[in-house]
């Protein structure tokens, strides 16, 4: 090969957005380059194969050419990805691997497999591993993320309550658009010719927000310089997984001044726990502008583990979020204020570690309004001294098979805790 490694390109996004028509015009314009392309589709048929293999030099008989079909290569497919991949690097020579991943594929496991390969517990070596020891990171640099939104129906994306099947799991239309956008390192702005420049500015404030590292860039039918989105060196994967709005947010919390287009945010912080039925009564009448909301948040009568918040245009979510440090043992509790001294700062006398930290960003959000009934939906005076079991709790349980290990993620719940 020309090089040591081969960079690699991951183009996500939204079914519809655009990603094969972006992949075409790639390959036809970087022709001074040998580019290998490997497409995902969740059918049995991989449709957009067939149409790369049609709208560009690349045959279907190609071996630069690679199909995987009838699942998804953030989950399923992934050992089966690595295998392609491996083989892919040993039958030919090329200068660059672009994968084109499937409309339901999230982009963050995608990029742990691509950077850890074999390297993780949850997935087991397949057959060829085992065979040939080949690892396909000996062969390959994950060098850009890219996402592909449709611009044209971005806002109908984000407020769609439709989901779609990726294999056994259910993913909401809105949470997956806005976890693709969260975590990438370019993100094309597609079909720019079908809204007008005051819609493209808001949609470019909201994305800016939720994702303030990404290279936002405007396309019509997926044209693009290939040097924006191939061989960029963009990509670190912890900067990526750490660059989330919500995550600087919450690592420095400050409130917003109202910006041109209306997109701002704030962080809710409370040492009083919420009332389970209240809470629950306030994320069933979430405002709408609030189009995404995460963090930790201490219920009452759930003192031994946080609860965590994902909120995402019409999906919200409850999920583990870890044991609270004062729900240990006096040793490790001690433990864990010697190995973290500022823990001490905001340490409770009575209730240690346990509070809520909530991020929200929203579009002409009333603060003050949505502040006020979270703030409401906490324990008073007089309940805080009241029997916290005796409260309807609606949320999802979580256990853990160690008590000393937080829940699986994966159990996180789709809520609508009033039904």
């Amino acid at each position: 090969m020309s090089r040591d490694s081969i960079p690699v390109t991951v183009l996500s996004g939204n079914l519809g957005a655009g990603k094969t028509t972006t992949l075409n015009h790639l390959l036809t314009e970087q022709r001074a380059a040998d580019i290998a392309v490997l497409v995902n589709d969740m059918g049995e048929v991989n449709v957009d194969a067939d149409r790369v293999a049609e709208h560009s030099d690349i045959s279907e008989d190609d071996e630069e050419l690679v199909e995987l079909s009838n699942g998804c290569i953030c989950c399923e497919l992934r050992g089966d990805l690595l295998d392609a991949l491996a083989k892919l690097a040993q039958a030919r020579d090329f200068d660059y691997l672009v994968i084109e991943s499937t409309g339901v594929a999230e982009p963050l496991p995608v990029a742990q497999t691509l950077t850890m390969g074999f390297d993780q517990a949850d997935l087991d070596p397949t057959e060829f591993y085992e065979e040939t020891g080949i690892e396909v990171m000996d062969y390959y640099d994950l060098d850009t993320t890219v996402t592909v939104v449709d611009a044209h129906q971005f806002w109908t994306t984000f407020d769609s309550e439709e989901s779609l099947m990726d294999g056994d799991t259910e993913k909401d239309l809105g949470n997956l658009l806005v976890e693709q956008i969260e975590f990438c390192d370019v993100l094309l702005l597609n079909k720019c010719d079908l809204v007008d420049e005051d819609t493209l500015d808001e949609i470019e404030a909201m994305i800016e927000t939720l994702q303030p590292r990404a290279k936002i860039i405007r396309t019509e039918h997926g044209r693009v310089d290939p040097d924006d989105i191939v061989d960029t060196g963009r990509f670190d994967f912890e900067a990526a997984s750490q660059s989330a709005g919500w995550m600087q947010e919450l690592e420095e919390p400050h409130e917003s001044a109202e910006e041109e287009h209306g997109v701002t945010s704030f962080v809710f912080e409370a040492r009083r726990p919420f009332h389970p039925e209240r809470f629950a009564e306030v994320l069933n009448e979430f405002p709408p502008n609030v189009v995404r909301s995460k963090g930790r948040f201490w219920l009452a009568g759930r003192e031994e583990m946080g609860l965590g918040l994902n909120v995402a245009g019409q999906s919200i979510r409850i999920e583990p979020a870890g044991q609270w440090i004062a729900a240990l043992s006096e040793k490790e509790q001690q433990e864990y204020l010697d190995t973290y001294p500022e823990l001490e700062a905001n340490w409770h006398p009575e209730y240690g570690d346990r509070s809520s930290r909530l991020v929200l960003i929203g579009t002409d959000m009333d603060h003050d309004t949505v502040r006020e009934s979270l703030t409401d939906a906490l324990l008073t005076e007089a309940e805080m001294d009241a029997d916290w079991t005796a409260f309807d709790d609606l949320f999802p349980v979580f256990t853990t098979d160690d008590e000393d290990e937080p829940a699986d993620d994966e159990s996180a719940e789709e809520v609508g805790l009033a039904d």
